[in-house]
């Protein structure tokens, strides 16, 4: 009974995407941040170049400077992957674009203008919106969306809070969004409750699921009512076999893209 409910509660407030506006997620690999390693620190431009080197996808994380860009980072704080401290949302996208990162003495912090500027439409795009309840939902989206005006290119935005996809699914509808989602080991009926709610808010496009969940009843049901599933993150050649066979289209690092580095 209790499952039957959730089924028409999802196709009443949930209802699956337009199969032609989500094709295109499937059957990519998607670099996550970027194809990094020696010399191409994550999120940076030239980890970015590498991966459209070899045509793979790609996924980055967003946050918001100060004066309201988005940047391509993904700690709240710049310690980890730069020489600077404090939070990244403390400075202006003009202090934050001057600011090294850590691995390449070239790679500067950029913003997703740069990196729309060099993918230009050449493979897909990822791009997770980095929130806290703190976080003002709609100048995030706002940021996102001026920069994706006017792109020529796969495009989608994702977020593991709902928010983000329920503000796209309102003011900007023909974006293609998505729920990031993790069950962190817990299958109770609270935590599958939770999920659906989720979804609800969130009104996505499709899912990204965390591949430690895989196979997922919950994702298994979404995809079977035409909801790509997207799997993250794969770092071995175990979950890529795991990927391959549960989703449409693996976020992966390390081994999970070691056939596809480039020289």
């Amino acid at each position: 009974m209790l499952y039957l409910l959730s089924f028409l509660l999802d196709r009443l407030l949930a209802p699956p995407p337009q199969a032609d506006k989500v094709a295109w997620l499937k059957g990519v690999t998607y670099a996550h941040r970027g194809l990094h390693g020696p010399g191409r620190p994550e999120n940076a431009l030239s980890a970015f170049a590498a991966a459209i080197e070899v045509g793979l996808g790609i996924e980055c994380d967003i946050q918001r400077s100060s004066d309201g860009q988005a940047m391509v980072f993904h700690d709240w704080e710049l310690d980890r992957l730069t020489a600077e401290t404090g939070l990244l949302i403390e400075r202006s996208a003009a202090k934050l674009g001057q600011i090294r990162i850590i691995g390449n003495d070239e790679d500067r912090i950029p913003s997703l203008r740069q990196l729309l500027d060099l993918i230009a439409g050449r493979v897909p795009l990822l791009i997770e919106v980095k929130t806290r309840p703190s976080t003002r939902i709609p100048a995030i989206c706002l940021a996102v969306r001026r920069m994706l005006e006017g792109y020529r290119g796969p495009v989608a935005v994702m977020s593991f809070d709902p928010r983000v996809s329920s503000w796209f699914a309102r003011h900007s509808s023909h974006v293609v969004r998505g729920l990031v989602m993790s069950e962190e080991g817990s299958r109770t009926l609270f935590a599958r409750t939770r999920r659906h709610i989720m979804l609800w808010r969130a009104k996505p496009d499709f899912l990204a699921y965390d591949i430690t969940d895989m196979p997922s009843r919950f994702a298994l049901a979404q995809r079977k009512r035409g909801f790509p599933v997207l799997t993250w993150t794969v770092n071995t050649s175990d979950l890529m076999e795991r990927a391959l066979k549960h989703g449409d289209g693996p976020i992966a690092e390390g081994a999970g893209v070691t056939k596809v580095r480039p020289a």
